[in-house]
């Protein structure tokens, strides 16, 4: 487990993640604004769930990789910092929407659905996702001291951790959603959070990179 300077930090990046607007939060946001909030709170919970199958896959998975060849860890270690650096300069350079007119047309444009299909929907959107798995493999084990004991344990509890944090963030999205849509300024002002966001996960990339085998 790591430190707990490092430990503010994971959290610290998780909430910026999950504040950043991306595919789970237009989730959220568009049964929110379609179906009130008991809608986008279900699809949040949908998506939590979700996310738990690539968490414990993921943790079996880096259990094997840190203990696989010094070729195997370089490997990862390249295709988990060039992913890092490709969210962060996506999030920096993508297009989202600039009024609130924008975001309710993208809600209005899907039926409404009952919650049981809104759950099942986030599920199914975060399992089948291969972005999700390829992000916990490549975020979460710059957490995990070379020496641990058992990495495929710290892996899940980092992974439970930053799964379990999303949940408030998630429900935030889903009671302000509609509040939001109605105000351009608070939109205006998203882009600065993208930006932030897009920064951290290029240095996290960068540190990635520069990380040496722990074998060595």
């Amino acid at each position: 487990m790591p430190d707990f300077q490092h430990l503010l930090l994971f959290i610290a990046a998780g909430w910026l993640l999950n504040l950043t607007p991306g595919p789970d939060v237009l989730y959220i946001v568009t049964n929110s604004l379609r179906s009130g909030a008991r809608a986008g709170i279900v699809a949040g919970l949908g998506i939590t769930a979700g996310c738990f199958v690539h968490i414990f896959a993921a943790a079996v998975g880096v259990s094997a990789l840190l203990a696989a060849s010094a070729t195997a860890f370089t490997v990862l270690k390249w295709m988990g910092a060039a992913y890092l650096l490709w969210i962060g300069v996506k999030i920096l350079f993508a297009r989202r929407p600039q009024t609130s007119t924008d975001l309710m047309a993208v809600a209005a444009s899907q039926p409404q659905r009952p919650l049981k299909a809104v759950f099942i929907g986030g599920f199914w959107t975060n399992v089948l996702n291969p972005k999700v798995a390829t992000f916990f493999l490549a975020f979460v084990p710059q957490f995990i001291a070379p020496d641990a004991a058992s990495p495929a344990l710290a892996f899940a509890v980092l992974g439970v951790l930053f799964n379990l944090n999303a949940i408030p963030v998630n429900v935030g999205w889903a009671l302000a959603a509609a509040w939001m849509a109605r105000r351009n300024a608070v939109q205006r002002g998203m882009q600065w959070l993208d930006r932030a966001a897009g920064v951290m996960f290029i240095a996290f990339g960068i540190k990635l990179a520069l990380t040496d085998n722990p074998s060595h």
